[in-house]
């Protein structure tokens, strides 16, 4: 029975087309029960309409045949062409075979019960089975193609090889397929990414251990660290633009400090002599001068005899 069914031919191509729709009435007839709470009882108008549609498909199924072969055709043109009409065929009558299905579930839907779908059912399966290519439906198809005298090379084109396919599982798998291949893909795209950063990343560990920063001995009169190692001098770091371009953010140079000057005798006595053009001030000069090298206040024995009236204050003569 699977080798009947997974025949990789173009008949079994078909057969597994119809027998992929046989069992698609079954989650109709659920959903529709579960929609109308169980009921079985229906308007009658609902029943007529599923059975007219029914009734009128099966009659459509079991008279439309394909249409004959034109005359002066050669044998593979003839064995293309039926194979190509009596697909064609045989998706006609598994379309004839769903409308009442479908039809039926809407109007079991609008009457509130399941008659007019089994209705609907009982003159739809059966079209299915009409569906399959039989011996009996292909010799009669085959027969319908040669009406005009042509040969229809319906057998030799129906023997072909085909691959095993179904009608909508197959596009899915190949799809879900295709995804995974190319997340596959992606995901090794990512990861050499990854890897070509992490050699790079290596590669520049490695050439700053072959650099390492230089160690340069301390200045002179300078001492060195606490653990013993001198400063260590780093790579130089350019400046940005900005930078440079802002003159308010040059270092300052530092500040000499001034040495003391040595005073010779000659011209400190110069500055102490009075100038004869100073007059009274320059002995004021000198007395000033005098006061500061003691202390720039009275000396310590003057205040010390008066430190016992130093912290008494004076009466007031205010009236």
């Amino acid at each position: 029975m699977i080798d009947f069914v997974l025949q990789p031919t173009q008949e079994g191509e078909l057969r597994r087309r119809v027998l992929f729709w046989l069992p698609a009435p079954l989650p109709v007839l659920g959903l529709v029960y579960l929609l109308v709470g169980g009921a079985f009882s229906a308007a009658g108008w609902t029943i007529l309409l599923a059975a007219s549609v029914g009734v009128g498909t099966l009659l459509l199924a079991m008279i439309v045949q394909p249409t004959p072969l034109p005359e002066g055709l050669a044998p593979p043109v003839s064995a293309r062409r039926s194979l190509h009409r009596f697909r064609q065929f045989t998706q006609l009558r598994v379309a004839l075979a769903l409308v009442p299905m479908a039809i039926g579930a809407c109007a079991a839907i609008a009457g509130g019960g399941m008659y007019p779908l089994f209705a609907a059912l009982a003159l739809a399966w059966p079209q299915l089975l009409l569906a399959m290519p039989t011996f009996f439906t292909i010799t009669k198809a085959r027969r319908a193609m040669e009406a005009w005298g042509t040969t229809a090379y319906l057998w030799h084109a129906l023997s072909r090889p085909a691959k095993v396919t179904w009608p909508i599982a197959t596009p899915l798998a190949r799809s879900y397929r295709a995804w995974r291949a190319d997340r596959a893909r992606r995901l090794a795209q990512q990861k050499e990414q990854d890897q070509q950063q992490e050699k790079a990343w290596k590669e520049a560990v490695a050439e700053e251990k072959l650099n390492p920063t230089e160690t340069v001995a301390s200045a002179k009169g300078e001492p060195d660290t606490e653990d013993g190692r001198g400063l260590q001098r780093t790579r130089k770091l350019h400046a940005l633009p900005e930078e440079t371009a802002d003159q308010d953010n040059e270092p300052t140079a530092l500040i000499p400090k001034p040495e003391p000057v040595e005073e010779s005798p000659e011209s400190v006595e110069t500055a102490d002599a009075p100038s004869p053009t100073s007059g009274p001030r320059g002995t004021v000069n000198r007395a000033a001068r005098h006061l500061l090298d003691q202390g720039g206040a009275l000396g310590l024995n003057v205040r010390n005899r008066r430190r016992g009236h130093a912290n008494r204050r004076p009466p007031s003569h205010k009236p």
